[in-house]
């Protein structure tokens, strides 16, 4: 972590703590940030430390007030349009950063070259590999972020469908009734809507499945 960050970490702390206070509300917030529930809890107990870019992104995200996270705030001091955007779980921006701290530098060189003999080039690799690394990772977060996003879309989807399967039921109840079907064709209309229900609640929940995984896939970086 960066010496400058330490001594706000424990005010950026507690105001995530009031942020995430309600019900649900820290799984909200880490699902705007595209980071997994689990690990934010894990911010908030004090058990990862998280850096300045991650704070900015909750501000950008949430719409609180820039620096707004640098003050010790109450409940009370919540915009009602941050309040509003966790509570919906409506981003205002995307975060494409991490909250991983960076590694402090190290005090100690490397032996200068003696006599202007050429540098080490085994350095010049590492940084090439470093690079490269970084290109790597920075395609990584860019195509999950895409997935994550379609992943959502169609769990909005599966949650508000544009006709309602009661209102499906409800019409297709009305033909069965006006109708004088056969035993078997009656039974075979309400067994196709007893299966649609079950298998819509079984695909909503492999969707939220894919998502938490999708997440989960950026703890680590």
């Amino acid at each position: 972590m960066d010496d400058s960050d330490e001594p706000l970490l424990p005010v950026w702390r507690a105001n995530l703590t009031v942020l995430t206070r309600e019900v649900g509300a820290a799984t909200r917030l880490a699902r705007m940030m595209t980071f997994s529930a689990s690990y934010l809890k894990l911010m908030l107990a004090g058990q990862r430390e998280f850096n300045m870019e991650f704070v900015r992104g909750v501000e950008a995200v949430t719409g609180l007030p820039a620096g707004w996270m640098d003050t010790v705030h109450e409940e009370h001091d919540i915009p009602a349009n941050a309040r509003e955007a966790i509570d919906n779980e409506t981003p205002l921006a995307r975060f494409r950063g991490t909250a991983h701290p960076a590694r402090k530098k190290s005090v100690l060189r490397p032996p200068e070259p003696i006599f202007g003999q050429p540098g080490n080039p085994r350095r010049v690799e590492d940084e090439s590999f470093d690079a490269e690394a970084h290109r790597r990772q920075a395609h990584f977060r860019k195509v999950r972020d895409l997935a994550v996003q379609d992943v959502r879309r169609l769990e909005r989807y599966l949650a508000h469908p544009p006709v309602e399967l009661n209102v499906v039921r409800a019409k297709v109840e009305d033909v069965m009734a006006a109708a004088e079907l056969e035993d078997t064709l009656h039974a075979d209309l309400a067994g196709r809507l007893e299966q649609i229900e079950k298998h819509r609640h079984l695909l909503m929940r492999h969707v939220e499945k894919l998502q938490a995984l999708l997440v989960r896939l950026g703890e680590g970086e």
